[in-house]
């Protein structure tokens, strides 16, 4: 299939119908893996060169590679499936994007519409699997209704709050004929997303924080969503406000900044939980109030008024009081609360502000996080080494799930959005690879690092020869304590250190990369940390790096599910560093 547009009185298959649509939405990059019932689809894909399809190794890792080129373009991801099991096997990646809000597309395959129903070979209903944990789905009845269905979804996936939306389409779709005609405008009458926030509440939200003597701004994952990180630290400076960022968040404070105060939360910093717990008003921005970053709910913020800005109006207040809602874009509401300091008499009390910072600095001189001492490698020794190594070089960082993770955005100091990808609400391990995948498939020419651990990087290892065939130089550096840690922390401390099922064996990862024929390292002492990172940096292609560290390290901070974020867990010596 050329690039030459095809005429409006001629009748196509809907397979070919399909592409022209993704040719109509700018799209130029896929991920997917073929089957029965999308052999149209690939057969056209055959012909056609505007677009690059990328072979995976597993449907998840499709979804996965989208979601991690969401996350550096911006732009929805797109995933290509058959029916039945390769439908099914996008559903972790679909739910991991609905709980961080990735907009994808994901089209599957589906047996024929008259078949539908009668437990036909590979048949599964996705729509109705996927019904809880996708922003919107369809199933494609008549062949007329595809253009329609695949610009709405577009639509769907990239406005409002991003998210997932998932297309089926059944094989007698994709082999009937029909002329080609893609809508000029969305028609959704159900769906009218609210950009702008009131006026007279982002007034009144900004009277709040100069009254406010000890107020504190969290910036969420949607200040990235809506690019607003530049709005976020203009009012912070402008304020004199300290801000903590959710781990969907970070980036869009600079961590370097003295108003920073990092991640807040379950392993958030000591200092940005503390603050949180003890100011007078508080300032979310793009957050759902996930658990993981409010603890115990009855004792979050409870002497503050909360103001909460938010796209998606089922956020606010669904799990904390709101005192004063906006309902909007953060980039726009953000604006208009600037424009307001700016051209009307507002201010704060200066000495009040300055004594409230001075106060965040003591518990963090006294709290501040360090690498673990005396031991032969601690994995918080490698981090840091990683952040000195490529901190000069713009990098992408990618993380799977578990204490590495945790470390990562402990240490690793973030300056700018779209630079960390993680899975944060579902928590998935197996997604840091092949994110990293499509975030260097989005930047081809940035450093792309996914920090891994010893049990994540095994779900999708298989990945390593996607990277192979499409020569995606992405760096692995595994975090190989032999435990699943995370999980074998709770144990020690929880259970009284019943390590059921969480010890962990791993292949010979230097002898598994020379099978797919890249380089791979070993690591076991700190002093060859660096040469080692180098020798990855410099080498022109994927590298997996096997960093051997001392087992039974626990990450700290630590907040215990249930507890409030006052009561922090120092180290195994200092039980609870409350009231310091």
């Amino acid at each position: 299939m050329t690039t030459e547009q095809i005429s409006k009185t001629e009748k196509i298959t809907g397979a070919r119908i399909f592409l022209e649509c993704l040719r109509e939405e700018g799209v130029d990059k896929i991920f997917g893996y073929p089957g029965g019932v999308i052999l149209h689809i690939y057969d056209e894909l055959y012909k056609c060169d505007f677009i690059k399809h990328y072979l995976v190794r597993h449907e998840q890792a499709a979804v996965h590679a989208a979601e991690g080129y969401a996350r550096l373009t911006g732009k929805p991801g797109v995933v290509l499936v058959t029916s039945g099991p390769g439908a099914c096997n996008t559903i972790t990646g679909i739910a991991n994007a609905y709980y961080d809000s990735y907009p994808l597309v994901v089209f599957t395959g589906q047996v024929d519409s008259n078949l539908i129903g009668n437990d036909a070979f590979q048949e599964s209903d996705i729509v109705g699997i996927t019904r809880t944990c996708c922003k919107h789905n369809y199933l494609v009845k008549n062949i007329k209704d595809l253009p329609r269905i695949i610009k709405e979804s577009f639509h769907i996936a990239r406005t409002g709050k991003p998210g997932p939306v998932v297309v089926s389409m059944p094989k007698d779709i994709l082999t009937a004929k029909a002329e080609f005609v893609y809508p000029d405008k969305v028609i959704l009458p159900g769906y009218n997303p609210t950009y702008e926030g009131h006026p007279m509440q982002c007034k009144k939200a900004l009277k709040l924080l100069c009254e406010a003597q000890r107020p504190v701004i969290i910036s969420g994952g949607g200040v990235i969503h809506s690019d607003a990180y530049k709005e976020i630290r203009e009012l912070a400076k402008k304020l004199n406000i300290p801000t903590a960022t959710t781990l969907m968040g970070i980036g869009t404070y600079p961590q370097d900044d003295e108003l920073s105060l990092g991640m807040l939360g379950m392993h958030g910093n000591y200092w940005a939980n503390l603050a949180v717990s003890n100011c007078d008003v508080l300032f979310a921005v793009g957050t759902r109030f996930n658990d993981r970053i409010t603890g115990c709910l009855k004792r979050f913020c409870k002497d503050a008024q909360v103001i909460h800005v938010d796209i998606d109006p089922c956020s606010i207040s669904k799990n904390v009081h709101v005192d004063i809602p906006i309902v909007g874009d953060a980039k726009n509401v953000l604006n208009v609360m600037l424009k307001e300091y700016n051209t009307e008499k507002y201010s704060y009390n200066t000495e009040m502000r300055k004594a409230w910072i001075n106060q965040i600095l003591s518990w963090k001189e006294k709290r501040a996080i360090r690498a673990v001492e005396n031991a032969e490698m601690s994995p918080q020794t490698v981090i840091e080494h990683i952040y000195q190594q490529t901190k000069d070089l713009n990098p992408i960082i990618a993380t799977e799930v578990g204490q590495h993770q945790m470390w990562t955005a402990q240490l690793y100091k973030f300056n700018q959005p779209r630079q960390l990808v993680t899975s944060g609400g579902l928590g998935t391990m197996g997604f840091g690879f092949p994110a990293a995948m499509g975030a260097q498939i989005a930047a081809p020419d940035r450093l792309v690092f996914n920090i891994a651990g010893d049990g994540s990087i095994q779900m999708n290892i298989q990945e390593l020869m996607t990277c192979v065939d499409y020569k995606i130089p992405v760096k692995i550096a595994v975090i190989n304590n032999g435990y699943l840690g995370m999980v074998r922390q709770w144990q020690e401390k929880l259970f009284n250190k019943h390590y059921s099922q969480t010890p962990i064996s791993s292949p010979d990862y230097v002898k598994l990369a020379e099978a797919y024929g890249i380089l791979g390292l070993r690591v076991t002492k700190e002093s060859q940390i660096d040469d080692a990172l180098k020798q990855a940096i410099n080498y022109d292609g994927p590298v997996i790096i096997d960093f051997v560290v001392e087992p039974f390290e626990m990450v700290y901070p630590w907040v215990l599910a249930g507890k409030p974020l006052s009561e922090v867990i120092m180290s195994n010596t200092n039980e609870n560093a409350a009231g310091d």
